[in-house]
């Protein structure tokens, strides 16, 4: 498996740089950094795309989360591994990452569970996290970077 170029943000570093201020924007205490990579897994998963899978896979354990968790985060609604904040976000994420599977994107019963776990500031994190994770998914994958090529590029 070979590249096609290097990722669009190495090219244009400036475009780096606004991902890397868009992320510390978006880590606040209202949001855990553990649900922020939780999300980061379901949406990756979702996309298909194996560099973000196993990334954001090594930082949840890095971060000290289980196996359990990290393996199943793609049956999240059927394990009993998650709290209900996290299970919010992770159902908006799903909505987010699958916009045309459905009429409304984000359905009023996937909204009201996210509003009853977090106020404004960490549904406009948790919303820009989903969207971050997108971008990166889809710029990577359009160059088909290599699984862990990050760890050599840092």
């Amino acid at each position: 498996m070979q590249a096609r170029m290097k990722s669009p943000v190495f090219v244009l570093p400036d475009a780096m740089k606004a991902l890397y201020a868009l992320n510390r924007a978006i880590e606040i205490d209202e949001v855990p950094l553990t649900t922020h990579k939780l999300v980061h897994l379901r949406a990756s998963q979702i996309n298909g795309y194996g560099p973000c899978v196993a990334m954001h896979s090594e930082e949840l354990k890095h971060a000290g989360e289980t196996d359990q968790r990290i393996f199943s985060v793609g049956a999240w609604r059927e394990t009993p591994y998650y709290t209900d904040a996290e299970r919010a976000a992770l159902a908006l994420t799903e909505s987010l990452t699958r916009l045309s599977d459905r009429a409304d994107a984000v359905p009023d019963d996937v909204w009201d569970e996210a509003t009853r776990h977090y106020d404004e500031k960490a549904l406009a994190a948790l919303i820009l996290s989903i969207g971050q994770i997108n971008i990166w998914n889809r710029v990577n994958c359009a160059v088909r970077q290599i699984a862990g090529s990050w760890k050599k590029a840092a």
